[in-house]
């Protein structure tokens, strides 16, 4: 079973997680996450469950080791952690179920959840999904706690509700939710809606996050404007950005 952590999130835009540990609480996470830890708490990196446990965390797009973070004092103690780039950090109950998120959006969890490889079901998923063929599967009885980038925007879809995502906004969603890829109709949609040519389709029931402010997308938009500043846009930008437009969904 997974240790039952207290927690506060702290910021709006800038987000934080402190967690309280009772004494021999453990909680786990990202190498670099960490901002601060009281006195007591003692740090350990490991594979968290031998070689191929980290085989698998690295081939999900993880780092091959994880921290933890174990209160060894007689008192309570915090510890803090925040992720590398603005956005949410989301609190996700696993003992609802298993919940398959992007990669690298994986922050911290309580000792007991289980961070692995899960595979997109669909051959048109993998190749168009914007994430690939590969997703991390959180499962465990605790919690966990996701970052992803700007605003998140949770959704609780009923049974064969669908919603259609900007394959680039999703941040993740439960196990119960049908994950497939749908290309846009129409050939000027196509070419000059702005959208990608693909889009997730998202099927209830169960919950499903999605971000406004996609790392992927800010990323691309300070590339282009660096290139245009070297005078190079003209020449290469509109070309690559038409396609990433098309194919990245942006």
């Amino acid at each position: 079973m997974a240790d039952q952590i207290d927690y506060f999130i702290h910021g709006d835009d800038m987000q934080a997680v402190s967690i309280t540990l009772d004494p021999r609480e453990t909680v786990r996470a990202e190498p670099g996450a960490m901002m601060w830890m009281e006195d007591g708490v003692e740090m350990a990196t490991s594979t968290g469950g031998g070689m191929m446990s980290g085989l698998k965390r690295a081939f999900s797009g993880e780092s091959f080791f994880i921290t933890s973070f174990t209160n060894e004092g007689d008192l309570q103690a915090t510890v803090g952690f925040a992720a590398e780039y603005p956005g949410k950090i989301i609190p996700v109950d696993l003992s609802r179920g298993e919940v398959l998120c992007q990669r690298n959006a994986y922050l911290c969890s309580a000792h007991g959840i289980e961070i692995s490889v899960a595979f997109t079901k669909r051959l048109g998923a993998g190749f168009f999904g914007g994430e690939g063929f590969i997703l991390q599967r959180l499962r465990g009885d605790g919690l966990a706690f996701i970052h992803a980038g700007g605003h998140v925007i949770e959704r609780e879809l009923q049974q064969g509700e669908t919603l259609r995502v900007d394959t680039g906004c999703i941040v993740g969603f439960e196990a119960s939710v049908d994950y497939d890829i749908r290309m846009v109709k129409g050939v000027k949609t196509m070419l000059f809606g702005g959208e990608g040519l693909f889009l997730a389709e998202l099927t209830g029931p169960g919950k499903c996050w999605v971000q406004t402010a996609p790392l992927s997308r800010l990323a691309n938009r300070i590339m282009s404007a660096s290139g245009s500043s070297k005078g190079e846009h003209n020449r290469f930008g509109g070309v690559s950005n038409m396609a990433g437009r098309f194919f990245g969904g942006d």
